[in-house]
């Protein structure tokens, strides 16, 4: 079965950067933090409803020790159900809504959806603070077009804050939520 829809590359407003580690200044060097790309909940929902429509879909969410697993059953047109379960922990903000979120968006990569961020460079952004600044969210947007265009990317990308001077007007614009 053909799933084109699970897998058409992800846009940057179905993507959200998440602080995965903060290095401080030190040596004359500035301070950086890896970021790293995830989809979001709401890309999972569309894309199963534009895949499958939504009547042909649904997930189920168990609480296990410490977390959940969700699975996502799809039907596809011959009748057939398929079913693919992943889980996640508890998460440290919203727990509960964080958890639950966590799986089903686990759950949706074993279809096929957003595995493609798994080969997404190694990110470093230069910064003052703990927090991507809001210059970095676009060029973040913009790698992930470049990505999607087929350039050739190097394994580790280091964005400054001078960088955005060189950035185009977005392809993509990102629809605040």
């Amino acid at each position: 079965m053909e799933i084109s829809k699970l897998t058409a590359p992800l846009r940057p407003d179905e993507i959200e950067w998440r602080v995965q580690q903060q290095i401080e200044a030190k040596n004359g060097k500035p301070a950086k933090l890896i970021v790293v790309p995830y989809i979001t909940n709401r890309c999972v929902m569309e894309r199963f409803d534009d895949q499958f429509g939504w009547t042909n879909w649904g997930n189920e969410i168990k609480e296990v020790d410490g977390g959940f697993l969700c699975t996502i059953t799809v039907t596809l047109p011959t009748g057939e159900k398929v079913s693919k379960t992943d889980g996640a922990s508890r998460t440290n903000v919203e727990p509960l809504k964080g958890g639950i979120s966590d799986a089903m968006k686990r759950a949706a990569v074993q279809f096929g959806l957003g595995r493609a961020l798994y080969s997404f460079p190694r990110v470093f952004v230069e910064v003052d603070g703990k927090y991507i600044p809001e210059w970095a969210t676009r060029l973040l947007d913009a790698l992930v077009d470049s990505i999607n265009s087929g350039k050739p990317q190097r394994d580790v990308i280091v964005l400054k804050e001078e960088h955005i001077q060189k950035l185009q007007p977005p392809k993509t614009l990102r629809v605040a939520a």
